[in-house]
C-alpha cells in the first residue's frame, strides 16, 4: 500500500526555527534556548515539539556514529534497482538484513533503493550483497563510505527572517481578511492588558478578533478577562485595517514590522 503522505499540519515560524534546532542538535538543544530566539516560553517550544512529533513531521532523532573509529567496521552504501510496485515492501525486507542501518526509498524507475550497511569486513560485506540481491534487488553500484556530514535546511534558520520582527503566520482569506499568528514581545502596548482593556483603550482594534492564545504548551480560548502576556503566541482574525498597526499592538515598534504573508 502506498505511504500516506498527506499532512494537515501547517508549520509556521516557530516550528521551522524548532526543526532547524533540533537538526543542528538535537542532544543538546533546550527547548528554553529555542524559545529564545523566537520570543515565546519553553513550554510553547515543548508543545511545538510534541506536535510535531505527532503528525510524523520529526519522526526521530539517531545519533552519527563513525564505525571506523569504534571498532574499524566499514561502511558501504548500495545504490540498487527495484520495481516500483514492491519498492515499499523491499525496502522494509531490506532494513531486517543485519548490518543494514539506512534505506531511503526514491521515486524513480531505477537506482530508487540506496542502502547503507555496516560490515565487519570483505566477507560480511560480501554476505550483505548476497543477500539483497536474493530479495530480487539489482545492484547497480557499491561504494565504501569515506565520510558522511549533515547540515540542517537553511531556510528554515534565523536567515529566512531578516533582522526584523515579522508575524509567526499568515493566512489570506477572501475579502481581504487575514488569519494572523504572532508572538507577543516584552514592549507591546497590549501586554499584561486583559482583551476588554485593551479593547476599551483602543489598543485592539475593533476590526481584530483574538481566536487563540497559546501560552506554554496550552491553547487558551480568549474571552474579555484574558490577559495577554510577553511570550504569548495569538492567533487573530483582521478584517481589514493597516497590517502594521495591527502588528504593532502585539509587538510594540511599528517601524520594525514587516508583513510575511508569502507563505500562503
Amino acid at each position: 500500500m502506498p505511504r500516506d503522505t498527506h499532512n494537515d499540519y501547517r508549520l509556521d515560524r516557530i516550528d521551522r526555527r524548532t526543526i532547524y534546532a533540533l537538526m543542528q542538535d538535537a542532544r543538546n538543544t533546550s527547548a528554553p534556548a529555542i524559545a529564545e530566539t523566537v520570543n515565546v516560553s519553553a513550554g510553547t517550544i515543548r508543545n511545538r515539539i510534541d506536535n510535531l512529533e505527532n503528525h510524523g513531521v520529526v519522526r526521530g532523532y539517531t545519533a552519527q556514529i563513525d564505525f571506523e573509529r569504534a571498532e574499524g567496521l566499514s561502511t558501504s552504501l548500495f545504490v540498487c534497482s527495484v520495481p516500483v510496485s514492491k519498492l515499499e515492501v523491499l525496502a522494509l525486507e531490506v532494513r531486517a538484513i543485519p548490518g543494514v542501518i539506512h534505506v531511503r526509498e526514491l521515486l524513480s524507475g531505477d537506482r530508487n533503493l540506496h542502502v547503507t550497511a555496516v560490515s565487519e569486513d570483505s566477507d560480511d560485506r560480501e554476505r550483505i550483497m548476497a543477500e539483497l540481491t536474493d530479495l530480487g534487488l539489482e545492484i547497480e553500484a557499491d561504494q565504501i563510505v569515506r565520510n558522511e556530514a549533515f547540515e540542517p535546511y537553511a531556510p528554515y534558520g534565523p536567515e529566512d527572517e531578516g533582522s526584523a520582527w515579522s508575524p509567526t503566520d499568515v493566512i489570506s482569506l477572501a475579502g481581504g481578511a487575514e488569519v494572523v499568528e504572532v508572538s507577543v514581545s516584552a514592549s507591546a502596548p497590549i501586554v499584561d492588558l486583559s482583551l476588554a482593556e485593551a479593547n476599551e483603550r483602543e489598543i485592539l482594534d475593533e476590526e481584530v478578533l483574538v481566536i487563540t492564545i497559546e501560552r506554554d504548551g496550552t491553547t487558551i480560548t480568549p474571552r474579555g478577562e484574558t490577559i495577554v502576556q510577553q511570550g504569548d503566541v495569538v492567533t487573530l482574525l483582521a478584517r481589514g485595517g493597516e497590517p502594521e498597526q495591527v502588528l504593532a499592538t502585539f509587538h510594540g515598534d511599528e517601524q520594525s514590522i514587516q508583513t510575511n504573508d508569502d507563505e500562503t
